[in-house]
């Protein structure tokens, strides 16, 4: 798995991935020793994501559907304060890069590696900052939205302390490194208060393109359904964690399946009738979107070339907060369509990671410190799938290629852009 390590004893062993990116901007001199030299956040690849994403949403949300004046000013509250915690985690970032980075929490750059920023000290597992952040937001929300007897108050505050114990546990990864097979668990432990809570339905809606195969629309999974319900959140948590190894890239495809699961609710309550299912789609808004305007802000000083590490404390809270979403939505069977490439990036990874085949410490691929390209190694993960089937490239171009991957194949599903779909 492609991650960055920390603890300055863990330099021998070689820092976890990062990312490469232009020979030009990858060989600047470091920085004088002990001196934390944070670039800015890359503010203009903020702004076009931001553009890209929320545009469209609030289009839908505003203009295109005639939604329940309520709900829109329910979705124009939570959007002020994500607006808010946006900021924050902004200004926050550097503030906790030089606590984490005296404490000797920080990695280096392995596909750098022989380059003067390659022996740079960087930052590990900022994820925390986006976490705090957005319990803070989401927590703060409730007193605009939920009256004190609300039904949808349990299920919230569970989603919540899942969130809160999933960054937690990956805090705590981050600091012990904990071995492959205990993280596992940590999912499960986390889920634990959601599945305590939940009071939903127990049948899944077969996504269209798959009801073929099925045979039906509405499977009812009974007592199994919670059995699915913790499978999901372990393999929301993992997959985001295994698919990375590139600067921007565990942040980048975050934001695009967030993105993803925003405009599929707004256009799920626009063309339903029923209102559990509205009120199901508005509780996955209210959680997801301050969820996309911080990893946004994280996603500023992580994106090629990074400043920042985010660490398993990030992945680990945001496959639990996009599980979470989807589950409370009740749209968990739609969410695995969000999450193809790393449900494919996993089942090539299956050999290595159950130990059927020699597994190395990082699948990274391999630098070629003259050209500062990265070539792809014979390691089963899309990140070198993809150099060996297109050939060497920048960081920075294979990072964007496997984002560009994850949009097209929700366009092609149909996921993101018609309602009938799921």
């Amino acid at each position: 798995m492609a991650r960055r390590r920390k603890r300055a004893a863990a330099a021998a062993e070689g820092p976890q991935p990062a990312a490469v990116a232009a020979i030009p901007e990858a060989a600047a001199a470091p920085p004088p020793p002990g001196d934390l030299v944070l670039r800015p956040p890359n503010l203009r690849v903020v702004f076009a994501a931001m553009a890209l994403f929320l545009a469209p949403f609030s289009y839908l949300a505003f203009v295109h559907y005639p939604l329940d004046a309520d709900l829109r000013r329910s979705i124009l509250i939570c959007g002020a304060i994500s607006l808010v915690g946006f900021f924050v985690v902004l200004r926050l970032i550097p503030v906790a890069a030089r606590y984490l980075l005296r404490r000797g929490m920080f990695g280096k750059d392995i596909n750098k590696k022989g380059l003067p920023t390659g022996e740079i000290k960087v930052p590990e597992s900022l994820g925390i900052v986006v976490g705090i952040v957005y319990l803070v937001i989401a927590i703060l929300f409730q007193h605009f939205n939920f009256a004190a007897d609300s039904i949808w108050l349990v299920e919230y505050n569970a989603a919540l302390a899942s969130v809160c114990f999933m960054i937690l546990l990956g805090f705590i990864d981050d600091v012990l490194d904990i071995p492959w097979r205990v993280k596992l668990l940590l999912p499960t432990i986390a889920a634990l208060p959601l599945l305590m809570a939940y009071a939903g339905g127990t049948s899944i809606i077969i996504p269209k393109p798959l009801a073929s195969y099925v045979g039906v629309e509405v499977l009812e999974l009974g007592w199994m359904y919670k059995l699915f319900m913790l499978l999901l959140a372990v393999f929301c948590t993992n997959s985001i964690n295994i698919h990375a190894g590139l600067n921007g890239l565990e942040v980048g495809q975050t934001v695009v399946i967030s993105a993803a699961v925003l405009i599929h609710n707004v256009m799920r309550i626009g063309s339903s009738k029923d209102l559990e299912t509205q009120q199901a789609h508005a509780f996955s808004i209210y959680l997801v979107l301050p969820f996309l305007t911080t990893s946004l802000a994280l996603l500023g000083f992580n994106w090629y070339p990074s400043s920042v590490f985010v660490g398993d404390t990030y992945t680990y809270f945001a496959g639990m907060t996009l599980a979470v979403v989807g589950i409370l939505g009740h749209f968990s069977e739609t969410l695995l369509l969000f999450f193809l490439p790393q449900v494919l990036n996993f089942l090539c990874s299956v050999p290595q990671l159950f130990h059927f085949v020699p597994c190395p410490r990082h699948r990274l691929p391999s630098f070629e410190r003259r050209t500062g390209l990265l070539t792809g190694t014979k390691d089963g993960n899309l990140v070198n799938i993809f150099l060996r089937l297109f050939g060497k490239c920048s960081e920075k171009s294979l990072c964007i290629r496997l984002l560009i991957f994850q949009l097209s194949l929700l366009s092609s599903h149909g996921v993101c852009c018609h309602p009938a779909n799921t």
